[in-house]
């Protein structure tokens, strides 16, 4: 991914926030590598260097600012927008999938040899999977470091390090401190004595604007009983993770959501963290699709209405599955009322109970055993449901971050009562996809014609064209305007 270095300069003379966890900025002569919005004095330019990610800048030998914590801030809306290998390598690295499978788990899920995968982040971001996988590991070490009571040796396994002095070599490297130096700096900011025992507090930034109302109230009038609950506005979830369960609530505060996590082990924070980014889009360039978005005279007025408006992610691929399986073709409360049984009939309690949070979304196992016993409805809706959940538990289906858009399509379609609409509302809470118009949903028609635009399919797909790569988001312009 190549920098253009004259604007990089101009971001960094000027400490433009936009441009943060889009590239960082190395300086030669001090070793230290920044934000572009960094307070310090902007050095002499020739001193400067400019790398696409904080492994690129490490592995050329930087380490990191203390002052502006430049692995602190809004990830690069690069690896939303991209579909290539990049892309969705980095979405699996930021999940997780080295530490727990290796280069070749990454390699296998991507679909490509490890030596090929290697050779392409390499030349494309500076850095190999492994050095990747190495910053993420550091990233999340810090958080530990920095917002629990745990020790140092428990936090460099929770991390992922191999050893207590791989962590060490590790934090020196990155933070030029030890992770002492670093608790301690993190205690003065707070002006604290410590975390409270059993949970992780943390800010979880985004780019303004940020359309938290309308965000929140998506996901509330999805939620599932006993999964989520959305309460004096706090959404709360319950999760399942690689090592085990956790509950998460979040709340908007000034530049973040405040986040609070409950896990039931370490290992997973860094991994809970990734999916509630996604889920509440936090990565995302709201400047870029205003831009693009407002520029359409019928969206004009929305757009300014709504500054910031956002995807809802995921935090676990196949629910988002089963959810559009049963959200097809009824109403969002029918569904909500649905999966709610579903849940309580089939879904694991969770092992402590987190006020209204009990219960942990049902597995495909689950699903695919016993939900034609709660299921109500058309028989070919519930045979939908049960072929999927089967497929999803076997591995025949796999849908990830990392996976391919067009693939994952094909094999959604694939399935007998699985169409257009099913397949792209997936792609866009699974992936994050971020050009998908659901052209054919009934409420998103309505509000195309609120808004004087074509309310038939065909029309309405050529009349987006105008609005790409952001025809995700135009979407969720129509359906508030229906």
């Amino acid at each position: 991914m190549r920098i253009d270095e004259e604007q990089g300069y101009r971001a960094s003379a000027s400490r433009d926030a936009r441009f943060d966890g889009q590239f960082v900025v190395a300086v030669r002569t001090t070793g230290i590598y920044c934000r572009p919005s960094c307070p310090a004095i902007t050095p002499k330019r020739q001193n400067m260097r400019f790398y696409p990610t904080a492994a690129a800048a490490q592995q050329a030998g930087f380490r990191a600012c203390r002052r502006c914590l430049p692995d602190s801030v809004p990830g690069s809306p690069e690896w939303n927008l991209r579909a290539d290998l990049a892309g969705r390598a980095m979405r699996l690295i930021g999940d997780g999938i080295v530490e727990r499978e290796g280069v070749p788990g990454l390699a296998r899920r991507v679909g490509y040899s490890e030596r090929h995968l290697t050779r392409v982040l390499s030349a494309e971001l500076g850095a190999g999977p492994l050095a990747l996988a190495r910053a993420h590991r550091a990233h999340s070490a810090r958080m530990l470091i920095e917002t629990s009571d745990l020790g140092f040796a428990d936090i460099a396994f929770a991390a992922g390090f191999a050893s207590v002095r791989q962590f060490n070599d590790t934090i020196r490297s990155v933070f030029a401190t030890t992770p002492s130096g670093l608790r301690l700096a993190a205690r003065r900011r707070s002006r604290t004595a410590g975390p409270a025992p059993g949970r992780v507090t943390l800010r979880l930034p985004y780019r303004a604007p940020y359309d938290a109302v309308g965000i929140f109230a998506f996901l509330a009038a999805r939620a599932v009983p006993g999964v989520e609950s959305v309460e004096d506005g706090e959404y709360a979830r319950t999760l399942r993770l690689p090592h085990g369960t956790g509950t998460a609530r979040l709340r908007p505060a000034d530049g973040h959501l405040e986040c609070t996590l409950r896990l039931t082990d370490m290992r997973d924070l860094g991994i809970a963290v990734a999916r509630l980014r996604r889920l509440f889009d936090l990565d995302a360039d709201p400047k870029a699709v205003a831009e693009v978005l407002g520029a359409d005279p019928a969206l004009a007025a929305s757009v300014a209405a709504v500054p910031g408006i956002r995807l809802p992610g995921s935090v676990d691929a196949a629910e988002v599955v089963t959810r559009a399986l049963v959200g097809q073709q009824i109403s969002v409360p029918a569904a909500r009322t649905t999966l709610g049984r579903l849940a309580a009939a089939l879904g694991d309690p969770l092992p402590t109970p987190d006020g209204a949070l009990t219960t942990l979304f049902p597995t495909p196992a689950a699903i695919a055993a016993g939900a034609a016993s709660v299921l109500t409805g058309p028989r070919r809706r519930i045979d939908t449901v049960l072929a999927v959940n089967a497929a999803l538990a076997s591995g025949e289906l796999e849908p990830h971050v990392g996976a391919d858009a067009d693939e994952l399509t094909a094999q959604l379609r694939a399935f007998p009562g699985v169409g257009p609409w099913t397949a792209g509302y997936v792609l866009v809470r699974v992936l994050g996809a971020p050009d998908v118009l659901l052209d054919t949903d009934l409420a998103l028609r309505r509000g195309a014609a609120a808004l004087g635009l074509p309310a038939e399919p065909a029309a309405l797909v050529e009349r987006s064209r105008a609005w790409r790569p952001w025809r995700s988001y135009a979407g969720l312009h129509l359906w508030r305007a229906s």
